[in-house]
């Protein structure tokens, strides 16, 4: 006994996209030229003394960076509208179908959110190397020997680079006269 089988052929795509979800790019052009026009309207609008300005100004760089999104927006929609396209992203090594690792995130909030609060009764370094040995902790590293000397390591070196190289004030804490 044979069975007949009929393949029908899959539905055959829309013919046409719609023009907006061809030129998607398009959203990101309205972007930047949002975005410069609001660093120019706030350059132009910004209130300066003469007697602070210096040769250059205040308003150079604003204006630069302004007229920079405008001249990027406008490129950027030609190249759309003449059918250019972004390349898709290949991506990281990365399972999509993994659900999110959601105990890292909220560990990692927690660890950052606890080194806010501590910053100022014990000052940076101390906060600071929870913060390092506490990520460190929430993203998988087990080395309970190594890794709070690291982190005590790092932050006294961030704390002096900040507070006494780049005269960045840092609350030193209990620390405050040592350092």
């Amino acid at each position: 006994m044979t069975t007949q089988t009929t393949d029908t052929p899959p539905a055959p795509a829309p013919a046409h996209r719609s023009w907006l979800r061809e030129h998607s790019e398009l959203g990101v052009c309205v972007l930047l030229l949002a975005l410069g026009v609001l660093v120019l309207t706030d350059a132009l609008t910004m209130d300066v003394d003469i007697a602070q300005r210096g040769p250059v100004g205040p308003k150079t760089v604003p204006i630069v960076v302004g007229a920079g999104l405008l001249l990027i927006a406008a490129l950027l929609a030609v190249d759309v509208l003449r059918g250019g396209r972004g390349q898709a992203e290949t991506g990281e090594d990365i399972d999509l179908s993994e659900p999110a690792d959601w105990r890292t995130v909220l560990l990692l909030a927690g660890v950052f959110l606890g080194a806010a609060v501590l910053i100022e009764p014990l000052g940076f370094p101390i906060a600071g190397a929870l913060l390092f040995w506490g990520a460190a902790f929430a993203l998988g590293s087990r080395h309970t020997d190594r890794d709070p000397l690291l982190a005590a390591g790092l932050s006294l070196v961030t704390y002096v680079v900040f507070n006494n190289l780049l005269g960045v004030p840092l609350p030193g804490g209990p620390l405050m006269g040592v350092l």
